[in-house]
């Protein structure tokens, strides 16, 4: 454990280190897109910031690598040296894509790609543990199209969640803990070195978004980009192959004693289909609508824009700083809910935990949608917003209203439509992109998807908006 935590901490402080100077690399070679009507961020914010994860993540395999007990998982399994590979190209890509904004078939083959070039070297599902069945051993094409629709899915999910500053880094910091702690138990409470490297990818990994975070929780002074988002997708998706499809449930001797004792040990056996789910649960969830949403508009699946779960949060109410603590509260909700299942399963209590962490979770999700009455002498410890005086300052006659604010809006755009002349039409045009800018608000991503192409031109007409 100690020279886990030394991997952790080294990969951690490497990234945290190297931010600052890539920070200013970035502005200086000029990977700060211009502001769209979608972003949230209100001035050019350089991205890149996958440089110093990727850098720490070499960090962390080298100290690994020289440390008495980390040193057997090199020589024993192949498996680093294939996630650097597949890590060192599916950086390369992110890196193109944040200067000169790559196609998006490109990213997509060069993410299959990645995920062959691990498979080769052997990282990849050579079974699959089935409920009901057994051990179901994969041929080599159906583990490979196995592994390689795992690696892009968990990489698109990742980035579609790469929206508001903080988010991506923290939710998969998370998940990683909970990754971690699942791993290291099934290597050390019974014995298998096979789930040895999961676990220190899952070191890494949180070593990794632990080192990135300070300088992008919000208001985030870099952004990670395509670089860092499919590069920590990537990873994610490396330790859910390695301990899914690498662990042999055989070696862990859970099928004696009765049938029912042997269903319940099975279990922790039976987690690792789950796990890598709950990791990407809410990723792949928003990726699911989006794709329904922007098929059924007739757009591209990976066409960005502002309906993504952390939008809605925003336009329901919630500040940035609570729209991500609330993503994080799932996301730490439903890896640990999963975690704790897996180590007791017959217990009614972590059931009932779950369930009550869940209603809290649902009131803080549509706490923005009621104001509730609250009696004088309780103001002074509750939020200026559910105080008496705060409302009435909110309704008072010379109040703007958002109503008020957007037909404020309309009037302007009109005025400076026939202000212009018929020859002056391209700077009608552009006023009116200019007011549709303004009023877009700060409802928007903060990056496109992995596979989506962003836009050079400020239009805000093609932003879209779902109120």
């Amino acid at each position: 454990m100690r020279e886990y935590l030394l991997t952790l901490c080294i990969t951690a402080a490497v990234t945290y280190l190297l931010t600052g100077p890539v920070r200013k690399f970035a502005i200086v070679a000029g990977a700060m897109p211009e502001i769209r009507a979608r972003d949230v961020h209100r001035e050019p914010t350089p991205r890149l910031g996958g440089i110093a994860m990727f850098f720490g993540m070499c960090a962390g395999l080298l100290v690994a690598d020289h440390l008495t007990n980390l040193n057997e998982v090199f020589e024993k399994s192949n498996e680093p040296r294939a996630l650097l590979s597949g890590a060192a190209l599916i950086w390369l890509i992110g890196v193109l894509d944040d200067k000169f904004e790559i196609d998006a078939l490109i990213k997509l083959g060069g993410q299959m790609i990645a995920a062959g070039v691990m498979v080769m070297q052997g990282l990849t599902i050579l079974w699959l543990p089935v409920p009901g069945v057994g051990t179901v051993a994969l041929t080599q094409w159906q583990g490979t199209l196995l592994t390689v629709a795992l690696v892009v899915i968990t990489i698109n999910a990742v980035n579609f969640v790469d929206g508001l500053d903080g988010l991506a880094a923290g939710m998969v910091c998370i998940a990683a803990a909970a990754f971690f702690m699942y791993a290291y138990r099934i290597w050390y409470s019974y014995g298998i070195e096979a789930a040895a490297p999961a676990t220190l990818f899952a070191a890494v990994l949180m070593g990794m978004c632990l080192g990135f975070l300070p300088h992008n929780m919000h208001p985030a002074r870099i952004f990670m980009g395509d670089s860092g988002s499919m590069l920590i997708g990537l990873v994610l998706a490396a330790g859910a192959i390695s301990v899914t499809g690498q662990v042999d449930p055989d070696v862990m001797n859970l099928f004696a004693g009765s049938e029912r004792n042997a269903v319940h040990q099975m279990v922790p056996v039976y987690i690792p289909l789950l796990l890598p789910l709950t990791i990407i649960a809410i990723p792949a969830s928003d990726f699911v609508f989006a794709v329904v949403r922007r098929t059924w508009r007739g757009q591209s699946p990976f066409a960005a824009d502002r309906g993504h779960l952390h939008h809605r949060l925003l336009q329901i109410g919630h500040s940035h700083s609570r729209a991500v603590l609330i993503m994080y509260f799932w996301a730490a909700l439903i890896g640990f809910g999963a975690l704790a299942y897996s180590v007791n399963s017959a217990s009614m209590w972590i059931v009932l935990g779950i369930v009550v962490l869940s209603f809290i979770g649902l009131v803080l999700l549509l706490l923005p949608r009621f104001t509730p009455r609250t009696p004088r002498w309780a103001e002074a410890f509750v939020p200026p917003r559910y105080r008496r005086g705060r409302r009435r300052a909110a309704t008072a006659p010379g109040a703007a209203t958002p109503a008020a604010v957007g037909a404020a809006l309309r009037e302007a755009q009109e005025a400076a439509a026939e202000a212009c002349e018929p020859h002056e039409a391209h700077g009608a045009q552009a006023a009116r992109e200019h007011s549709a800018t303004i009023a877009a608000g700060v409802a928007g991503v903060n990056g496109a998807t992995a596979v989506g192409a962003r836009s050079r031109v400020l239009d805000g007409r093609k932003a879209g908006t779902s109120r």
